[in-house]
């Protein structure tokens, strides 16, 4: 995590200094995105698992546990752009600069979800199959059927055992985040009018994550088949496609300057 928010923060602030503004401001910038992030994951998660917060609130609020992305993403933006509001820095324009940062953080962030073995996927005999025995938890097939209630095919058990090996999503995020960086890295000098660019990465990103879930062992499939997750993807790529649509070929403005500017 620590890794993301520095590779995030070095390519923001050289994007500021390529537009001709000051790169101090990415520090400003990151450290409200660092404190509104973690607090916004934290309670996204105490929400989500808000009988257990009621059992045991102090375990749940000082584990290590609950930093999900949902949750950082909306706390981390509401504080960003409260200091952006501050400084009195042009919105739009901060916002396509931060575009192709936040797809890097992102998949910078979810190497250390693969390295301690977090956040994986549906069981699998394929190729792509990793078993996780120190994970976090572990793919252990009474964990996966107890705590994600996902049966475990009998086969698969033969093979592997009682540690089965499941999709590794935090990789396939990983590839697909990169991917989506460099593509918005690669049109960012875009035509059109300021938030054009973030509004395209809202797009992708929702995109990816609705995707991806169908692979992860998830315990919030709230809404029958699909993930809490997956329906806030949905209402991202929808707010996504119709700023795409209404920034489109519009003049744009400059980028970093004063909102009154």
């Amino acid at each position: 995590m620590f890794l993301a928010f520095v590779a995030a923060g070095l390519v923001h602030r050289s994007e500021l200094k390529r537009q001709g503004l000051d790169p101090e401001i990415t520090w400003d910038l990151l450290f409200m995105a660092v404190v509104g992030g973690m607090l916004g994951a934290k309670i996204y998660y105490m929400l989500l698992n808000f009988p257990l917060l009621v059992e045991d609130p102090v375990r749940l609020i000082f584990s290590r546990e609950g930093l999900v992305w949902y949750g950082g993403f909306l706390g981390g933006a509401s504080f960003v752009v409260w200091q952006i509001g501050r400084q009195k820095l042009h919105l739009p324009g901060q916002a396509d600069i931060v575009a192709p940062v936040l797809a890097l953080g992102y998949g910078v962030g979810r190497i250390g979800c693969f390295l301690v073995g977090d956040d994986w996927g549906r069981p699998t005999g394929s190729w792509v199959g990793i078993a996780f025995p120190e994970g976090a938890p572990p793919t252990r097939v009474d964990i996966i059927e107890r705590e994600f209630g996902i049966q475990v095919d009998p086969e698969l058990i033969a093979q592997y055992g009682e540690m089965v090996p499941v999709h590794p999503t935090q990789l396939y995020e990983v590839g697909l985040s990169f991917l989506i960086f460099l593509f918005l890295w690669s049109i960012r000098r875009h035509h059109h009018a300021r938030g054009w660019l973030f509004m395209v990465w809202l797009s992708l990103a929702g995109i990816e994550r609705f995707l991806v879930e169908f692979f992860r062992a998830k315990d919030d499939r709230f809404f029958g088949f699909f993930t809490l997750a997956q329906v806030i993807s949905l209402i991202l790529v929808l707010v996504g496609v119709v700023g795409v649509s209404r920034l489109r070929g519009s003049r744009p403005s400059t980028a970093g300057s004063p909102a009154k500017g």
